[in-house]
Formats: C-alpha cells, structure tokens, sequence
C-alpha cells in the first residue's frame, strides 16, 4: 500500500489524527480574515464586467501581428475615446474589445485600427454586443443561484437536519463571496463564462461537505445512549476519517484547472480561458477548505447548544475525571472494530495513539467490567 493509502486507513481508523473542531476559532478567524479583504477588494476595485454585460464592439485582428498588446490597446483608447481589452490569441491574432460603443462609432474604429495597425480594413472582423443579453444571462443566473440554495437547504434539513443545512448554506456563501472577491483583486473580466463556473464549483463544495456529514450522521447516532465522546470528537473523527478522500478529490479536480489557468491562459495566451478557469480553481480551493475547516465545525458548534449534548458532554468530562478507562481519553482513540454493543458509536479522532490496538487492555474497557 502507498504511504497516501497507509495514511488514509490509518486516519479513518484512529490512529492517527488532528483536531480540527478543537482548533476551529483558527479556521474560523482565517475565513473571516479572507471574507474581510474579498469584499473590501469586491468594494474597492469592483468587478470587470465583460463586453457581454455592458454591450460594445470586439474585434479581431488577423493572424501573426507584430504589434504588442500594449500598443494595440493605445490604437484602440485612442479611435474609440473608451478603454479597451486587448488580448492576444494563440495564433498571433488580437482580440480587441470596446465597451459601449453603437454600430455607427464600431465602423469608424475599426477603419481607425485598420489604418494604425496598418492591416486592410476588410480583414479585421467586428461583432457587436447588445448588453440585454448579458443582462439576461445574469439575473437567470442569480435565480439559478437563488433555487439551487434554498433545495440545498430544504434537502439537507431532511436528509440530515437543519443545523447541518445551515452549515452548509455558511460554506456556499464562504466560497462564493471569496472567489468573486479574488475576480475583483485580480482583475479579471466576468464573461459569462465566469458565471458557469461559479455556478459549478457550488457543486464540488457540497459534495465534499455531504460525504463529511453523511459519516458524521452515521457515526453520532444513537450518541446519548453511550459517555465515551462528546459530539465535537465524533465530528473531529469524521473530519479525519474522509479527509484523504477530500483532498484526493480536490486535487484532481484542480489539476485540468490549473493547466487551463497557467498553462493556456498565461503561458499559451489563451485569455478566453481565464474567465472560466479562475473561478473553478479559486471555488474548488475554497470548496475542500470550507468543508473541512468550517462547515463541520459549524455543526458540532451548533450541537454542543443543544440541553442533551450538553448533558453528554458533562458526563464524559465527570467520567474522565473520575478515572475512567484511561484509554478512553481524548489522547487515546480507538478503532471502529471496537464497538460491538448497541449504541456504542466509532471513536473522535482527536490524537496520536498511545498503544496498537491489539495491545489495548480489554479493547478499550475497564479489565473485567462492560458497560
């Protein structure tokens, strides 16, 4: 087995672990830290809207131009009085865009260019844009958005509970707000292209999210009726159990993203390919830490304020306290194969084993007694 595969048994029995619901006024510190300057970013710099939203002209030169992007853009700020967007395609052909701009004003630019870029006239195709289209794309956009979280809520309040259905409503809104807060730092124009794939990575994020909370749900039933783990453990141990599974998943699915970020946008030139792979690798980034650091966390914060897992939690501190099996301890978890009586649940993952588990005196009870 790989050491990734050793790594991964080992999490998702007990043996290893880190405490993550023990540590999470970090993570929640950090996201709120990342939160702050996205918006200050989005209020600041605001978004560049593409010609698609705010309607204009685009032109395209022909292949293999020797004029820089630069120069081109001062051609183009020059014969339209407005700024342009100039970008440079993998066959050497430039993508001019001017915002806008009516049909009249586009002929008198691209004569213009023609004679700047010294290009015959004819050869430089233009295309115009009417904003009401991008307008539309938009606001079935936001609607879109608006249906796909209340079904998340509504699906997850039944097939979970309502306090998981908030957690995770908290982490959409986490990533949206941090990846459209980077387009806004970096620069880079919304097309509607941007718009797919901030609808898209909405998707990768509940997925993880979901995969945490269905072992979670699994493992905290029937919790009361034992006082080995307080709730947050049992959370700590879901974390850990799928935590490899989690960053596996992520991991593939940034790769294709990235090679169409930083290899076809930024090395190729490929532009176009910048408004739609930003956002996915910003989103699945985003999607994996939100799920693991601050969705399940969430959960166990707001079921710790419940009477009965106050209750149990009382009751495990009072046991431990009072000398209970000392591999019952936050620093002693064991395996899942542990428990083989009705309502024992699988162990929180809170730290490093102190023994194998087929060294641990009794499987993990007091020599000569059972619960």
């Amino acid at each position: 087995m790989s050491k990734l595969g050793t790594l991964g048994a080992r999490l998702h029995h007990g043996e290893i672990g880190y405490d993550f619901v023990k540590n999470r006024k970090i993570w929640y510190g950090i996201s709120i830290l990342i939160t702050i300057t996205a918006i200050v970013g989005l209020a600041v710099r605001g978004l560049h809207m593409g010609i698609e939203f705010q309607g204009g002209a685009v032109f395209t030169t022909p292949k293999n131009m020797s004029v820089s992007v630069s120069t081109a853009e001062g051609y183009a700020e020059d014969a339209s009085g407005h700024d342009a967007i100039v970008q440079k395609l993998g066959d050497g052909s430039m993508r001019i865009q001017v915002a806008g701009i009516d049909t009249k004003t586009s002929d008198t630019i691209k004569d213009r260019l023609a004679e700047d870029l010294k290009v015959d006239a004819e050869k430089i195709n233009a295309e115009l844009v009417g904003p009401s289209w991008g307008e539309q794309i938009a606001n079935k956009a936001w609607q879109g958005l608006g249906i796909f979280l209340i079904l998340v809520v509504i699906y997850l309040a039944i097939a979970f509970e309502w306090r998981m259905a908030v957690a995770a409503f908290v982490a959409l809104i986490h990533d949206i707000t941090i990846t459209v807060g980077i387009y806004a730092l970096v620069g880079f124009e919304v097309t509607p292209g941007t718009v797919i794939g901030l609808l898209t990575i909405l998707g990768y994020s509940l997925y993880d999210t979901v995969v945490v909370f269905d072992s979670l749900k699994e493992q905290t039933r029937d919790i009361t009726k034992q006082n080995r783990w307080t709730y947050s453990e049992i959370a700590n141990r879901s974390i850990n159990s799928t935590l490899v599974r989690s960053v596996n998943t992520t991991v593939v699915a940034l790769l294709p993203v990235a090679g169409l970020l930083f290899i076809g946008g930024g090395v190729l030139g490929a532009g176009m390919l910048n408004d739609i792979s930003l956002s996915l690798f910003v989103g699945l980034a985003a999607g994996a830490y939100s799920s693991i650091f601050i969705a399940t966390p969430l959960v166990a914060d707001l079921k710790e304020r419940e009477p009965a897992m106050k209750s149990l939690k009382k009751r495990v501190m009072a046991k431990r306290a009072h000398g209970g099996d000392p591999d019952e301890g936050q620093d002693a978890p064991v395996t899942d194969d542990e428990y083989d009586e009705p309502g024992d649940v699988a162990a929180a993952v809170v730290g490093p084993r102190n023994q194998p588990a087929s060294r641990a005196r009794g499987r993990g009870r007091p020599s000569g007694k059972r619960r």
